[in-house]
């Protein structure tokens, strides 16, 4: 394809590689760019408008205008644009964050450690982890246990804890002894005639006979989102987290709740912990804690992590870990503002009753030839699509489906993330009831034009 020389679409493709994308098409297919945003929604360079109906990335819950953001953080930057929290240093900003992220966690937590991203919140989290065995005297309580499609970032020890394909294919795994459990979808992967209930307490019965054969002084930590984003939108099943919590306990067992998508109301409750009554010992933290706005995220620990951690920095001289944007003061008090917004406009329950009304409306999808399974908690949804709704079956190859209507979607100025043949859906915490309504006619128009395009190629 030729772009006009000089444009933003030829600049883009001759200079800029991009995350999750194919390398090669991209040089053929080049970019959307987005030039501006109002709300929920964005507009391109050729100004058209688009409901960002997947909050950029799980993400931007305030949308992508609101100027309370960018006033704290130009007053910061004026006052202190930038400072760190090594060797005994700090500052308002993350002290203040600190505090009121301890004061809203939904159990007792001890300590707070900042870092960038998810993914480096969950490398910290597994560091530490790690730190806190050899300090116990347990240097063979390294394993962790995962789940299937599982996401927990990309670098390189958090994309060991992902369990999506592509996120290993081509790439080395590092860390080893990853133990990767069945994930919780009753849609997809629960046997004939098996209850909600009898899938989890299979699911719970997996847990604890993989604990058993692998000895439970050798296990460490379980790693797990409380409702599964990017692996599907998947939903746990009725009683599985009081299950596998009771093995958990059982084992002495550390979990860390993956909040990275759940938390700061995306489920209806501040965070997913609490919406599926979830006690962990560590919470990653990032996306909605300031709208993406700006890069942030965080470690809480309980003081049953923290205790041996401290000790053993004490002994050495020093915990040797920290990044130097950990805590940046500009990032903290937009995150501050952030949580001050979702507090004050009672986003929190905007999620529960908004959520409801997209997740009523996408069920009166049902019965479409393409709509094999509607799931969703707060303001986080999915469609799984099909082909063959007996079967369970999309186009082949896998993934083909999900792009088609994606592409629909996106046409109809929808912009939405296919994951395989689920379609995503995660706008921002703000919306209003016409607006889901808006979202919701474009679904439907959507995927009439896909059935057509779909069944076409079947």
């Amino acid at each position: 394809m030729a772009y006009k020389p000089n444009s933003d679409e030829a600049r883009d493709v001759a200079y800029h590689m991009h995350g999750y994308t194919n390398a090669k098409k991209h040089t053929e297919l080049g970019p959307l760019i987005i030039e501006r945003g109002e709300g929920i929604y964005v507009y391109d360079n050729e100004g058209k408008k688009y409901i960002e109906a997947m909050s950029g990335l799980w993400s931007a819950g305030l949308g992508f205008s609101e100027k309370r953001l960018a006033d704290v953080a130009y007053a910061q930057m004026l006052k202190l644009p930038f400072y760190h929290n090594f060797t005994h240093k700090s500052h308002g900003p993350a002290i203040d964050l600190a505090e009121k992220l301890i004061e809203i966690a939904p159990v007792p937590m001890s300590k707070a450690f900042f870092t960038n991203s998810g993914s480096e919140a969950i490398d910290t989290a597994l560091k530490m982890i790690w730190y806190r065995s050899n300090a116990m005297g347990k240097p063979d309580k390294k394993k962790i246990i995962v789940r299937k499609r599982a996401y927990h970032g990309v670098t390189i020890a958090s994309s060991c804890l992902t369990s999506l394909p592509n996120n290993h294919r081509s790439f080395d795994l590092i860390v080893p002894d990853v133990l990767r459990l069945t994930c919780p979808h009753y849609y997809k992967d629960a046997l004939p005639g098996e209850s909600e209930t009898e899938f989890a307490s299979r699911l719970a019965q997996e847990l604890d006979d993989l604990i058993q054969a692998e000895g439970p002084d050798t296990i460490a930590a379980m790693f797990a989102e409380p409702a599964m984003g990017a692996g599907g939108v998947v939903i746990p099943p009725e009683t599985y987290w009081e299950k596998i919590q009771a093995v958990l306990n059982k084992y002495d067992i550390l979990l860390v709740a993956d909040e990275v998508i759940n938390g700061f109301g995306r489920t209806g409750k501040m965070f997913g912990c609490e919406t599926y009554n979830i006690k962990p010992d560590m919470m990653t933290l990032s996306k909605q804690i300031t709208s993406s706005y700006l890069p942030l995220s965080a470690l809480l620990i309980n003081e049953k992590v923290f205790e041996p951690i401290a000790e053993q920095s004490n002994e050495i001289g020093v915990f040797g870990h920290g990044f130097t944007a950990g805590g940046h003061p500009t990032p903290s008090v937009v995150a501050l503002e952030t949580i001050r917004i979702i507090e004050e406009e009672n986003l929190v329950d905007n999620c529960k009753t908004a959520g409801a009304r997209l997740l009523e409306g996408l069920q009166k999808l049902t019965d479409h030839p393409l709509v094999g399974e509607v799931r969703g908690v707060g303001l986080v949804a999915a469609i799984e699509l099909v082909v063959d709704k007996k079967e369970k079956t999309a186009l082949d190859p896998v993934g083909r489906l999900g792009a088609i209507v994606a592409t629909e979607l996106q046409k109809n100025g929808v912009i939405v993330r296919a994951m395989l043949d689920a379609i995503a859906f995660c706008p921002p915490m703000i919306i209003k009831n016409e607006q889901i309504d808006e979202l919701l006619s474009k679904i439907e128009t959507s995927l009439d034009s896909a059935k057509n395009v779909a069944f076409e190629i079947e």
